[in-house]
């Protein structure tokens, strides 16, 4: 089928039962998650990756039934709660990793008090397509490339693309941006290094027209219970992400790139969410 006008892509960041405080909205339970799961098994939704969603975007495939994308940020070892619900009705998925984190912690989320987070191994993570996982590159240390240099971005890209390939011993195909923030130039870079999508933020439903190398998600939080996920897939208040870029999104970007020029004169720490 054509791509319909209105298609759920999911955001999930991390699977926990006992988070830090600072990082208690973006966490769902192991329970939650499987509950989302069954949900989506017993309404017929059909998952697809990330890539395979893309292609159809570009006219290269065509999509299932009910088609949804499931999405994980991060690369948090916490993952591997997600498995065993994923596992229980076959569905695939795709997970972005952080890779200057591999097998360390999560330091970029000290500012929210949850830097300790334990990141998947290198080992783990080459394991993950057995179980329908799709593994894409979510940047070296997840700063937001569309207010950092531009010769910085390209490495962020490319670092975390390369070590990606080398993991799996296979091309990486997609892309997540940190924050979900992205320019043109960046788009570029991620496009060049070999990737066919790339996932923005938005928190609006994708569909038909949208951008291949910006994918618009929706945010799965914490307090996200059934009710408030079927609203979510059905799009009960969100808009549909148009494809150009919005006025207010250039200069949220403009004032972000100010924020950074004047901490790194003063010397404070900027940090964006």
């Amino acid at each position: 089928m054509t791509v319909p006008a209105r298609v759920p892509v999911l955001l999930y960041h991390s699977i926990d039962a006992d988070p830090s405080p600072g990082f208690r909205r973006w966490t769902v339970t192991p329970e939650v998650f499987a509950a989302h799961m069954d949900h989506l098994a017993d309404r017929g939704w059909q998952p697809a990756t990330m890539s395979a969603y893309a292609d159809a975007l570009t006219g290269r495939a065509k999509l299932p039934g009910r088609t949804v994308v499931i999405t994980f940020d991060d690369g948090f070892a916490d993952f591997t709660a997600a498995l065993p619900a994923l596992r229980a009705h076959g569905f695939a998925s795709t997970l972005y990793v952080t890779t200057g984190g591999v097998g360390a912690t999560s330091t970029w989320l000290d500012h929210e008090g949850a830097g300790d987070k334990p990141m998947l191994s290198w080992e783990q993570i080459a394991a993950l397509p057995d179980d329908r996982v799709e593994v894409g590159a979510h940047a070296h240390t997840h700063r937001p490339l569309d207010a950092i240099p531009l010769n910085e971005a390209r490495d962020e890209i490319e670092t975390s693309t390369r070590l990606i390939a080398e993991c799996l011993g296979r091309p990486v195909q997609t892309f997540a941006y940190p924050h979900g923030y992205s320019s043109h130039a960046v788009r570029d870079f991620v496009a060049a290094t070999g990737h066919t999508s790339a996932a923005g933020v938005k928190h609006a439903m994708s569909g038909a027209g949208d951008d291949p190398f910006s994918v618009a998600r929706i945010i799965v939080e914490a307090d996200t219970g059934l009710d408030a996920f079927e609203r979510l897939l059905a799009g009960d208040g969100l808009r549909v992400a148009p494809r150009r870029e919005q006025m207010r999104t250039t200069a949220w970007r403009w004032v972000r790139r100010t924020r950074r020029r004047v901490g790194r004169r003063d010397g404070t720490r900027v940090g964006v969410r």
